[in-house]
């Protein structure tokens, strides 16, 4: 397991988070679905999140919509 700590915006406000993972890399589109599902996974509306198969550009938009930023993986 690999730790990333991830460095973003949450509505203007900076934020870090750190995560355990088993992949070697994480991409910034999974770094923001993994925020999306942090801040938002337990929502009562599903539509907040991105379908499974979204392309990165999507999730990257869709977590600026619910205002995840500047997201850095570190």
């Amino acid at each position: 397991m690999r730790e990333y700590t991830l460095s973003y915006l949450f509505n203007g406000e900076p934020r870090t988070q750190a995560f355990e993972l088993k992949q070697p890399e994480l991409p910034e589109h999974e770094a923001a679905l993994h925020l999306l599902q942090l801040h938002f996974g337990d929502a009562e509306n599903g539509l907040i999140l991105p379908p499974t198969d979204a392309a990165p550009e999507e999730i990257l938009q869709q977590a600026q919509v619910m205002g995840i930023t500047r997201i850095e993986v570190l």
